[in-house]
């Protein structure tokens, strides 16, 4: 007898969530939780729900890994001509969601989004596997190609043209940086009653105002 999708469920019962005891602004309060799913082995971590705007303003999402946070907000990298690294020009605007099905907790993050500098984008460019740093040059992200064999021989033409030397950080691949104005906590409780606790930017710069909100 099959499941039914109806049927699929669980009861979240692990941990609780208060607002009297979070830190008191969303970054820390992230570096706790993330370095929690390290300790529990949640699978990459650091992959998230990256959602953008399209050219219709209709919304776009793909999984894509976070690779630093700081006070400054949360870093990942792309082509930017891919069809991500379009919209977040066009629409400067995104959301981020982490999902840690092992601790019962997801985090949502809004905000602003930016290049970060050359400089930055050349730093972690150069701490790439020399392979990922080939494929940045071979990948025209999101165009239509003929067919895989198409994709191969440009990577043994790229793997020639850089053969004995450093693999520059193609001009087109960088960092994006999204600033947080608004970050949810969500950890599962039972009966669905789960905790949320917001935080959301005040007029002063630097300080949160910290909520919950009913689940």
């Amino acid at each position: 007898m099959s499941l039914s999708i109806a049927d699929i469920r669980k009861d979240y019962t692990l941990k609780t969530l208060s607002e009297e005891t979070v830190a008191g602004d969303p970054v820390s309060q992230f570096g706790t939780w993330f370095g929690e799913a390290l300790e529990a082995r949640v699978i990459e971590p650091n992959a998230m729900h990256l959602a953008t705007l399209d050219r219709h303003q209709h919304p776009n999402a793909r999984i894509v890994l976070l690779k630093s946070f700081d006070p400054d907000g949360f870093t990942f990298f792309t082509n930017y001509l891919s069809e991500k690294g379009n919209e977040l020009t066009r629409y400067p605007f995104a959301s981020l969601t982490f999902f840690w099905p092992e601790l019962e907790r997801q985090v949502r993050i809004q905000g602003e989004v930016k290049r970060i500098s050359e400089a930055d984008s050349d730093v972690y460019f150069q701490s790439r596997p020399r392979a990922s740093q080939i494929g940045a040059w071979v990948s025209n992200q999101s165009s239509v190609i003929g067919s895989r064999q198409e994709l191969e021989e440009k990577q043994q033409l790229i793997e020639a043209q850089f053969e004995g030397r450093e693999v520059p950080r193609p001009p087109h691949w960088g960092g994006f940086r999204l600033t947080p104005d608004r970050v949810e906590f969500w950890q599962g409780g039972a009966g669905r009653l789960h905790d949320r606790i917001l935080y959301t930017q005040t007029e002063s710069a630097g300080e949160w105002r910290i909520s919950r909100l009913s689940p």
